[in-house]
């Protein structure tokens, strides 16, 4: 019986060390290094944010503002602001004449956040549009909560709104547009055409 038992056993230990062994082998065998960048290029695929147009400048946006739709848009911030001349400070500061105005200062004394205080510059086209994009992106630290506009022509047509109400700085001049390829290719061939016929005469003259 004894004998029985032995032989057994010795036969399960041998199949343990066997299965141990060959775990040991296909860890190595399949084993492989974690990649440095994970994922996989797809072709024809730009990754986020590579090759895609950026749109209309603020100055393009601002010189085609609609102002009646930059009034609506301000209905977001009537909750917090009043614009009218001489309108009391809310949550937020009256904003007339902001535009072109320093940044965190004046407004009747308003309690404007330190950050906003220590920013410093005036309330500029580009300046107001980043604030509208987004406040705490603009000033981190701001006690202003509104998430801000994401749409680059809301944001534009409020401005320009806001600029009528007392501000009334002149407005800058949409950008002018990107030449076309043909419009390149063109030049270079009228510029030899005429010099071409620039050069007929002078051999002409030559013979």
């Amino acid at each position: 019986m004894g004998d029985r038992f032995n032989t057994v056993a010795g036969w399960a230990l041998f199949a343990g060390i066997i299965a141990l062994g060959g775990a040991i082998v296909s860890s190595q065998y399949f084993h492989s290094e974690r990649p440095e960048k994970m994922g996989y290029a797809i072709e024809g695929v730009e990754a986020e944010g590579e090759g895609a147009a950026a749109g209309p400048s603020l100055n393009t946006l601002l010189a085609q503002a609609d102002v009646a739709a930059g009034e609506k848009v301000f209905a977001k911030c009537a909750a917090c602001h009043t614009i009218n001349q001489g309108g009391a400070n809310g949550i937020g500061p009256n904003l007339y004449a902001v535009v072109g105005d320093e940044i965190g200062h004046g407004r009747a004394g308003f309690a404007f956040s330190e950050v906003l205080k220590g920013k410093g510059g005036t309330w500029t086209f580009d300046a107001m549009d980043h604030w509208l994009k987004s406040p705490r992106e603009f000033a981190p630290g701001t006690k202003m909560t509104f998430a801000g506009l994401g749409n680059p022509a809301d944001r534009a047509n409020l401005i320009a709104w806001m600029n009528t109400q007392g501000s009334n700085l002149p407005l800058p001049a949409a950008d002018a547009a990107p030449a076309a390829e043909g419009d390149n290719a063109a030049a270079p061939a009228e510029g030899a055409n005429a010099a071409n016929a620039a050069e007929a005469p002078a051999a002409n003259a030559a013979e």
